[in-house]
């Protein structure tokens, strides 16, 4: 394929692969795979980067699920209905890209950070220990209520996924950092094939880009999870304040430019 030729994948390689290792442990790719794709291809349809960003990134969520699922022992009475309602949302979300105001939402996602980052700070032993709640019957509303809200943003939107799926695990379910990272993944390994199964049938991608993209996000989550694992909660924590801090700053400065 011509693409594979493409000298722009000198620059998407590596930027993939710290994508993948990034998001892999706290979310928050999209802050460096999107604008990357944006840079090498500036005449390229949104759409279209947007479902070759989504065909890269299931492979590094995929990756990182399936070795936080080896040591990580997950309750699935919430995890699954999340992933589920996400699968469902996230497909309307992609569909919404054409006719609904993107820019809008930028305002808010601002605050919603913001107000995040605030609470992680001000309570350091949040997320310390994991304490699920909301199981059983109990929690299958919230469950079906975060994975639906998640999955219509990421399929929308996506940029700060991870971050939110993390911090609302820990604050909603009671998850450790730790538990929150391997749910959110799986979440997003949900919502990421939603939105292909509208970007690619659509013609919204660009194959030979993607897989190239896939394979170095891919082995990135695997470098991620294993560092998360490794590490631990606290390891977790801290770059969960960080990649929020700077989603923060992407927002603020998105929205000073627009």
């Amino acid at each position: 394929m011509p693409e594979l030729l493409d000298p722009a994948l000198i620059f998407l390689i590596p930027a993939a692969f710290l994508a993948g290792a990034v998001d892999a442990v706290v979310g928050g790719g999209g802050l460096i795979q999107i604008p990357a794709l944006f840079a090498a291809y500036p005449a390229q349809a949104a759409a279209t980067l947007f479902g070759t960003n989504k065909c890269a990134s299931i492979v590094g969520t995929a990756s990182a699920a399936r070795r936080y699922l080896r040591q990580v022992r997950l309750p699935w009475a919430t995890v699954l209905p999340a992933m589920l309602a996400a699968f469902a949302c996230a497909f309307s979300g992609a569909m919404a890209v054409a006719w609904l105001p993107r820019a809008a939402l930028r305002p808010l996602l601002f605050v919603l950070l913001l107000a995040a980052l605030v609470h992680t700070l001000r309570r350091p032993d949040f997320g310390a220990a994991h304490q699920p709640r909301h199981s059983g019957r109990a929690g299958l509303l919230p469950a079906l209520g975060l994975g639906g809200l998640i999955g219509f943003y990421d399929g929308f939107f996506g940029p700060g996924t991870g971050s939110f799926l993390i911090f609302l695990f820990v604050r909603q379910f009671g998850f450790d950092f730790l538990h929150a990272s391997a749910s959110a993944k799986l979440v997003n390994v949900a919502t990421n094939l939603a939105a292909l199964c509208y970007f690619v049938p659509h013609g919204h991608w660009l194959p030979a880009v993607a897989l190239a993209m896939a394979l170095a996000n891919g082995t990135g989550a695997q470098l991620g999870a294993r560092l998360a694992l490794r590490y631990g909660n606290v390891f977790v924590r801290r770059l969960f304040l960080l990649s929020v801090s700077l989603l923060l700053l992407r927002f603020a400065w998105d929205t000073l430019t627009a």
